[in-house]
Formats: C-alpha cells, sequence, structure tokens
C-alpha cells in the first residue's frame, strides 16, 4: 500500500514492478535553468540511453528541459529508486565537472506516475517531447534537441 504525505508532498513509498512503465520527472534544485546551456543538457542524456543501454530500463521518451527532465520508461530488473539514483547521481557528476561546482543538480526525491494502459503510452510519450512547445520554448519539436521518443 502508498503511503501518502501531505497533499504536494512526493510519495514516501512507492511500488516498482518490473516491466511497469513509468513517466519520472525530476527537478533541479532551486529550478536554475542548468539546461538552458544544450551541452548540459546532452549530459543527461547521454546518461538516460546510458542505462536504457545498460539494460536498467527501456527508454520510451525523454525530455531535458530548462530546470527539470520528463523520462517515459519501462523497468527492467531494477527498482524506481534504483533507476533514478543512477541517473541523478551521475548526471550530477557530469554536469558539475563540467561547470566546476559541487554540490547539489537536482531537488530531492522525484515524481512517478504509473502508465496502466497500453494505449495511453503515446499520449503520454506526446506529453513529453511536446513539453518544449507548451513552455513556449520552440514552436515545432523538432526545433528543440534534448528529446527523442522511441516511436520515430
Amino acid at each position: 500500500m502508498l503511503k501518502l504525505n501531505k497533499p504536494g508532498r512526493l510519495r514516501t513509498g512507492r511500488v516498482s514492478s518490473k516491466g511497469g512503465v513509468y513517466l519520472l520527472t525530476a527537478v533541479v534544485s532551486g529550478r536554475k535553468r542548468i539546461f538552458n546551456d544544450w551541452q548540459m543538457g546532452r549530459l543527461v542524456v547521454k546518461q538516460l540511453r546510458d542505462a536504457h543501454e545498460d539494460q536498467w530500463a527501456d527508454s520510451l521518451a525523454f525530455v531535458v528541459m530548462p530546470d527539470h527532465i520528463h523520462w517515459l520508461v519501462q523497468l527492467r530488473e531494477k527498482t524506481l529508486a534504483e533507476l533514478m539514483c543512477r541517473i541523478k547521481s551521475r548526471s550530477s557528476l557530469t554536469v558539475n565537472r563540467a561547470l566546476g561546482h559541487t554540490g547539489r543538480l537536482w531537488q530531492k526525491g522525484y515524481h512517478d506516475r504509473g502508465v496502466r494502459c497500453e494505449a495511453d503510452l503515446k499520449d503520454f510519450a506526446r506529453y513529453v517531447v511536446c513539453n518544449p512547445i507548451r513552455a513556449g520554448l520552440v514552436r515545432r519539436v523538432h526545433d528543440y534537441p534534448l528529446w527523442d521518443v522511441w516511436w520515430l
């Protein structure tokens, strides 16, 4: 059973199912727009792709926004916590190294939403990749460099 904190807070207990599909969101500490620099965003993209290639999860869609990421994944053997710990720690190291910074890159925790119906997958993927359009960063998704989706 999931434990919920006060409204507006992240869940303290999570259910991770092997083969489960989840929409994951992580936010940069202080909502700093670190990934306005696309080179920094590409360092995060590399970590997402590495997790896919190392078979931690099947990456279905992602977007790296200026101050957060959305990632649609299907879990393999690892849990949500293990997967997000890997992504956040490795991307923190590489981004901080590139910027000459130390300390926290990401806010604590992350948001997850389970995708219950396969028919909803494309809608979730569209939500992910259209985020830069909704944010007013570009007019067409192909004009934004920090996204990918399985179906293209």
